[in-house]
């Protein structure tokens, strides 16, 4: 197989991906997590990857932005909307490398790490969940 007459998914794909995953959570999980804007770009800002001192744009796959749940309070103004962000090109490039997921897997995992930040969680509180699990 050439794949000359294969395209990579759009950003509207990985959409389509993305919603999929969040809907196939549990309710409650989905509940909880509120208003979050889900949104999807090839890769993070230069602006975001000096701010994370990260050189390589393929290194990050994704970004939670706002204030988590476990330090919002009633007395804050109202904040910009939660974001979290899912960088095509990056899934895309661990995808092909780890050839041991299928890309909707990929993006779920993204997708609810970046959750588990919305939550107020670290990454080192996610990979223990992730290894627990």
């Amino acid at each position: 197989m050439t794949w000359t007459d294969r395209l990579a998914p759009s950003l509207d794909d990985f959409a389509a991906l993305a919603k999929a995953a969040f809907d196939a959570l549990p309710e409650d999980f989905r509940r909880l997590t509120g208003d979050v804007v889900f949104r999807i770009d090839d890769f993070a800002t230069d602006d975001v990857l000096a701010s994370l001192g990260i050189e390589d744009p393929f290194e990050l796959t994704g970004l939670y932005q706002g204030v988590d749940l476990s330090r919002r309070s009633v007395l804050d103004t109202l904040p910009n909307p939660s974001m979290v962000f899912l960088y095509r090109r990056p899934i895309l490039d661990e995808w092909t490398e780890r050839g041991d997921v299928t890309l909707g897997e990929l993006v779920e995992h993204v997708l609810v790490h970046e959750i588990g930040h919305h939550f107020g969680l670290s990454d080192d509180d996610i990979h223990r969940i992730e290894d627990e699990a």
